[in-house]
């Protein structure tokens, strides 16, 4: 079965931050037998003077099949409680991919636009049938939780921070690789055209495909008679 693990604010100034906890997370559930994981997404939320945040207001989802959900959560929340900094507010969501219904989706879709409370999320997730927890300092993460959640299964927010194989690419590829090696499902160009399975791609060496359509979609650009990723620049800006 699919579900999604949404994770927030796990990090303090000094500690890294929560899209490597997830990575963490994610290596922890696997060697467990809990999960196969299938991706994690990083989300932007929005950044104001009245949401407490430790550098950018981000959020992460996990997305994974398992058959064991209720040992999932159980693992994730023990993960989370011992490998959260101090002074930390860590929020933890678990939702079955088919239950993330509109009020969900409405929910994340404002988080990136409006300040919203905790107890809007706690509604939220209880109407929806999500498993929803805070797990250190005021609770606070659960909003960016559920939020990373709800944009991930919108399918069109955010960038991938991991997907199998992904990190190992660097250099040149066709196509047709790129696919095979990191799980990409699209390779196209900013106008949508997609590029022939045999058209080799310098992928550089930070590899972060953005979820489109539902898709980890590969945006890239022909330089020189050449064919690139888009600028890490471009792609953190197409991202938020």
């Amino acid at each position: 079965m699919h579900y999604l693990i949404g994770i927030d604010d796990t990090d303090n100034l000094e500690s890294r931050g929560t899209g490597h906890r997830v990575r963490q997370l994610a290596d922890w559930l696997t060697e467990n037998q809990l999960v196969s994981p299938l991706g994690i997404t990083r989300h932007q939320l929005l950044v104001d003077p009245q949401i407490p945040y430790t550098s950018h207001n981000s959020s992460a989802c996990l997305s994974v099949e398992t058959n064991k959900p209720d040992d999932v959560w159980e693992a994730a929340q023990e993960f989370l409680l011992r490998e959260s900094a101090q002074g930390s507010d860590a929020g933890l969501a678990l939702a079955k991919w088919d239950v993330i219904d509109k009020c969900v989706l409405s929910f994340a879709s404002r988080a990136k636009l409006t300040v919203l409370t905790m107890l809007e999320a706690e509604q939220t997730a209880s109407q929806s049938g999500i498993r929803l927890v805070g797990l250190t300092g005021t609770h606070g993460g659960i909003i960016g939780a559920l939020s990373a959640v709800g944009l991930h299964r919108a399918g069109n927010d955010g960038r991938f921070l991991w997907l199998p194989g992904l990190r190992d690419l660097k250099g040149k590829y066709p196509v047709s690789e790129i696919y095979a090696r990191g799980h990409v499902d699209r390779v196209c160009t900013l106008s949508h055209v997609d590029l022939h399975t045999k058209t080799i791609v310098d992928v550089g060496e930070w590899v972060r495909p953005i979820l489109r359509e539902g898709k980890a979609t590969l945006y890239v650009e022909e330089i020189n008679h050449e064919w690139h990723i888009i600028p890490k620049e471009y792609i953190k800006k197409l991202s938020n």
